[in-house]
């Protein structure tokens, strides 16, 4: 009888987890946990880059709700991950990052690739671990699924020892299935009922959530929350905060309001601090956090003017605070100019470009109509300032962006794992001409693993986030290192074996967008457009 190993209770682990799909880039530390994931019947998507396995772990996590698990070697292939771990922490993603390892039992010695992990990764991730046995490592996984899924979700790293997976486990057993899932963390209810009161109470009440609570991922309970409270429930997940461009004119309102409830958003920069510069000096502030780190940060922000700090999940609040809410508060007037403070624009898609180039607001506009016509959808916007139009100008029933923390970069690694964990849906990818060229090659893994989406460039030939930032402080005298080729990325795509389509005419631009969506491949249409600064609302 053959024996059961580390891999293979790992492997068996996750399966009970109900994980089907791992993203990663293969090295020697971690072949025994592929030989395992055979018969544990997990599909593994094979990346060209350590990191874009942890963003295709992010975006499949945000779709599904469910662990996003990715793994890599050791050492190097632990260090070239790093980055997305950020992303993942600040977008609130619930990431299982699995690292090779050198033995154990060679510590010390000089081992081939020997590297402490754990302090490398503990500043990225809610925890951080190197598994110490083969027979331990069910209940490792347990750990690191459940603490990467509760509270506010986020990444955890298992260094896997090569030793541990090659180990003997014959003695122990898969986890129970509960402790393979999130830890409730509800809200008391005396201090539920107080939150309730002082919903009702107020007459301009703002409900502002965190990532985790953004219609994509939680739809049907936020809007049941603002029918149960009768306020304006808001998802913050932009690093530019009350400066989002898909949030319009919102800090009007926020300047409006007598109550901001932060339910499981942080009060940061992208609330500019809690300041009365964006908030009346005399509204009032709840913050429900399940992290005490926030919750002191409000303190340390806010003072006074914080009336209540509660620990608790948002989600597991959300319910509760719906639960006792009556939807009797009689703001219909309220939520209405919220929403259409929200949805303020300040352009068009007929806007002429100065030089006459497509711009960035009709090429959003030619993607939504795609969109529109696709039924289920999925929408990605990534980048500078060319994503903040997209953010601005396309919408779907899921959304993924690149998130609070600003990196960006993970677009494409997005588009692969929105197709794997919703492969009913159209997937469309919007990003700047500096974006794409982070994980350019992972379109050769979608061509690989036959997973077709639309990515879509806009092409002005520059870094413009960091060529706007430079025009404004220092003049256009004073410009540097910012400017980009007009690479044929179209082509690129096409030798990787994709589809490609290359516009400079927006008269050509519908017709190649449809070409794209139809080829029934990874596709990329690369777009000329005006490097057009992103949008402005009252943010700005």
């Amino acid at each position: 009888m053959t024996k059961m190993r580390g891999a293979d209770l790992l492997a068996q682990t996750l399966a009970a987890a109900g994980v089907t799909k791992i993203f990663s880039l293969s090295g020697n530390q971690i072949m025994p946990v592929y030989d395992a994931c055979i018969d544990a019947k997990i599909e593994i998507i094979h990346t060209r880059h350590e990191a874009a396995a942890v963003f295709m772990a992010d975006a499949y996590a945000q779709l599904t709700g469910e662990i996003g698990v990715c793994m890599v070697t050791a050492a190097p292939g632990a260090a070239n991950a790093l980055g997305p771990l950020f992303t993942a922490r600040h977008s609130e993603s619930p990431v299982l990052f699995l690292t090779g390892d050198s033995p154990l039992s060679l510590d010390g010695r000089g081992a081939f690739q020997e590297l402490d992990q754990v302090p490398m990764t503990a500043a990225l991730t809610k925890l951080s671990f190197r598994a110490q046995s083969a027979a331990g490592l069910g209940t490792d996984m347990a750990r690191a699924i459940r603490m990467a899924l509760s509270g506010r979700p986020g990444p955890v790293h298992v260094a896997l020892p090569f030793d541990v997976v090659e180990g003997d486990a014959d003695s122990s057993a898969v986890p129970a299935a509960g402790a393979l899932k999130r830890e409730e963390m509800a809200i008391r209810s005396e201090e539920a009922a107080i939150v309730t009161q002082a919903l009702a109470d107020a007459k301009r009440p703002l409900v502002l959530t965190g990532p985790v609570m953004n219609t994509t991922r939680q739809s049907s309970a936020v809007d049941a929350l603002a029918a149960a409270v009768d306020a304006p429930v808001v998802a913050m997940e932009s690093p530019r905060g009350l400066k989002d461009p898909s949030l319009g004119d919102f800090a009007k309102a926020l300047a409006k309001a007598d109550l901001l409830l932060c339910l499981g958003k942080p009060v940061n920069f992208t609330l500019g601090f809690g300041g009365t510069k964006v908030c009346a000096g005399d509204c009032k502030w709840i913050v429900i956090d399940p992290e005490a780190q926030e919750r002191d940060r409000a303190h340390l922000n806010l003072g006074d003017r914080l009336k209540l700090a509660v620990a608790a999940d948002p989600r597991d609040a959300a319910v509760a605070l719906t639960n006792a809410g009556d939807g009797k508060g009689a703001r219909a007037a309220w939520r209405a100019e919220v929403d259409d403070l929200i949805a303020a624009r300040h352009f068009s898609a007929q806007d002429p470009a100065p030089d006459g180039k497509i711009t960035p607001a009709a090429l959003s506009a030619a993607v939504q109509r795609q969109i529109d016509a696709a039924g289920e959808a999925v929408v990605i916007c990534d980048g500078g300032e060319f994503g903040q139009w997209a953010q601005a100008g396309t919408s779907a029933s899921n959304r993924l962006i690149n998130g609070p923390s600003g990196a960006i970069g993970g677009g494409l690694c997005y588009a692969i794992a929105a197709k794997k964990a919703r492969p009913d849906a159209a997937v469309f990818a919007l990003m700047g001409d500096g974006t794409v060229g982070f994980h350019f090659a992972e379109f050769e893994t979608a061509a690989r693993e036959n997973t077709p989406f639309v990515v879509v460039i806009g092409n002005d030939e520059c870094w413009n986030a960091e060529h706007q930032i430079q025009m404004r402080a220092y003049g256009p005298d004073r410009l540097i290192g910012c400017q980009l080729s007009g690479a044929r990325y179209d082509e690129a795509v096409r030798g990787l074996g994709g589809h490609g389509e290359y516009v400079t005419d927006l008269a050509d631009l519908d017709a190649a967008l449809t070409r794209a969506v139809q080829s029934g491949k990874a596709a990329c249409v690369n777009v000329v457009i005006a490097g057009l600064p992103a949008p402005s609302g009252a943010g700005h």
